[in-house]
């Protein structure tokens, strides 16, 4: 789907740090296995759709702390286990399904509470705030992610999708990139719209998804 660097813009990360989750790396003469790929596929690879996601969830416990190699890559390795696929992170089921499952799957792991998908609360399993904030940014299909709200702001309807512009950033089936582009060109918001067949909300939701980008 993405290039390396192009999936640590849209993630807003930092290329190496990707590459860490993705790849592994030796850190203070210790080795570590990659948290997101069952193994390393060599730093050219591309990310895959499955794997962008998964960065995804990663990407909000990174923001103001450093995500735990070890035990992250014991918790998803037995969670591959349980479904048999490569990215179970990126499956609707431990965060709507098995939610019991991930709380001991967490344990099993010896997990830190910080980086908990799931909490125990009055006997009931409930989304910790960053595994429900990734939750609510994917669009599902059955079990399946089909789609990622790559904005922060949760309101926004800037979606990725990868049937649609190549899986980029895109509002009305048309890439923000473009519309950018045409407002850097000097276009107005409703000279935009006219011509994409947009509301100009569109336009202005496109707007400031790419303004941080370019800010950067």
């Amino acid at each position: 789907m993405f290039s390396e660097a192009e999936a640590a813009r849209l993630l807003r990360l930092s290329q190496s740090t990707l590459n860490y989750w993705l790849e592994g790396g030796t850190r203070r003469g210790k080795i570590y296995r990659p948290v997101i790929r069952p193994e390393p596929r060599g730093e050219r690879a591309p990310v895959t759709w499955a794997e962008f996601v998964e960065a995804g969830l990663l990407r909000m416990y990174r923001r103001d702390r450093n995500v735990p190699m070890a035990e992250l890559r014991a918790f998803i390795d037995r969670l591959r286990d349980r479904y048999g696929i490569p990215y179970p992170l990126a499956d609707r089921r431990p965060f709507v399904i098995d939610r019991q499952l991930v709380h001991e799957a967490q344990d099993a792991a010896g997990l830190d509470a910080e980086f908990c998908l799931v909490a125990e609360v009055r006997g009931q399993y409930v989304l910790t705030a960053p595994s429900d904030e990734y939750f609510k940014r994917v669009t599902w299909e059955d079990d399946i992610a089909v789609g990622w709200r790559p904005h922060d702001d949760p309101d926004s309807p800037v979606r990725m999708t990868p049937g649609v512009r190549f899986g980029k950033p895109a509002i009305g089936g048309v890439s923000t990139e473009v519309i950018w582009e045409h407002a850097s060109g000097g276009e107005d918001e409703h000279e935009i719209a006219d011509a994409f067949d947009l509301d100009v909300s569109d336009v202005r939701w496109a707007l400031a998804y790419e303004m941080p980008l370019h800010a950067a």
